[in-house]
């Protein structure tokens, strides 16, 4: 069985470590060359949370031979149109494209590849992209984890063979209901990294800080109100009832502080991907995230002021009409809700 991971940044390095650490076969394909290159030469490197160096074998997508049986998908959503397609020449009839994206990303990888081929799943840790072949783990160990799903809610071979894989990294869970664990992971992007990406910040700052606490919330408590009206049921992550976030007033919202102390204190060095690539001076994922959220939003007409600021900040970021600062906390109106 040939294994790839597609998509070596902050969490494929430290996916791509840990497999081939295992004994698995796996190959590592960027198209950073530089990246290659280093990961060829210096190995995969772990620091943070955990400390580790594993020589391992990467490769730009010109490089791809042959078919791969199973692919790990972790490219960024900006860059879908160009990987999928390089991809497309290199999967069999038998081949599985197991989606470890954000957003909801299935439609999109499936409309390429075909249903029959996708998977989807969610990734519950995080981390930091420090350089070439090098990746800062800033989660728990013991809280990386992953839910995986077919698109028809069964559970066949190539769904335990891609689990027993993503268990050499982090306990996995098989779900039935995929859209309900993406949404519930879509309210975690949202909120915490949507606030890191518009703050340039860490989770953790955001935690420490009231409003931009209360932002994040306000982020949950829209998105908890498009999965309700959508009729989707959102699943648990990581032993939390996200649905629990949701609120009506002042009172109900601050009962939930802790929650988001709980839920994300072990992530609290975290900073979002969609900040990394703002530093880079990169497009970001917002359209997929956050975008998410404001765009049912509006087909659904429910209000969603603090998920459009996110959108319009980080748009703003990209297009150099803002910096990425704390100070963009001035920007965001906490929406009036009734006292109790």
């Amino acid at each position: 069985m040939r294994i790839a991971i597609m998509g070596v940044g902050s969490l494929g390095t430290i996916a791509g470590a840990i497999i081939t650490k295992s004994g698995r076969d796996v190959i590592l394909i960027d198209a950073n060359k530089e990246n290659v290159e280093a990961l060829n030469k210096n190995g995969a490197t772990i620091t943070g949370t955990m400390d580790l160096n594993v020589p391992v074998k990467a490769i730009t997508p010109e490089e791809m031979d042959g078919i791969y049986d199973i692919v790990l998908y972790m490219v960024k959503q900006t860059y879908n149109e160009v990987a999928l397609k390089q991809l497309l020449g290199h999967l069999g009839a038998d081949s599985v494209v197991c989606t470890l994206q954000n957003g909801v990303p299935e439609d999109a990888v499936a409309e390429v590849v075909g249903k029959e081929r996708t998977l989807g799943g969610t990734v519950g840790w995080g981390a930091t992209w420090i350089g070439p072949g090098v990746s800062m783990l800033t989660s728990e160990v013991k809280n990386m984890t992953y839910d995986l799903g077919e698109l028809d809610g069964t559970t066949r071979e190539r769904t335990i063979q891609v689990k027993e894989i993503l268990d050499l990294i982090g306990e996995t869970i098989i779900v039935p209901n995929l859209v309900g664990i993406r949404w519930t992971k879509l309210l975690v992007n949202s909120t915490m990294s949507g606030m890191s990406a518009a703050l340039g910040c860490t989770f953790g700052e955001v935690l420490d800080n009231e409003k931009a606490l209360t932002c994040a919330a306000h982020i949950g408590n829209e998105a908890i109100l498009i999965a309700k009206a959508r009729g989707i049921v959102m699943e648990p992550l990581q032993g939390h009832d996200l649905t629990l976030l949701g609120f009506r007033t002042k009172k109900e919202r601050a009962a939930k502080f802790p929650m988001y102390h709980a839920i994300f204190g072990p992530h609290r060095k975290l900073k979002a991907s969609m900040l990394q690539d703002l530093e880079k001076g990169k497009k970001s994922e917002i359209d997929a995230i956050d975008g998410v959220v404001s765009e049912w939003g509006k087909k659904l007409n429910i209000p969603t002021p603090i998920s459009d600021k996110v959108v319009e900040i980080v748009k703003g970021i990209e297009a150099g009409k803002y910096t990425y600062s704390f100070d963009n906390l001035k920007m965001f109106n906490i929406p009036e809700i009734p006292e109790e």
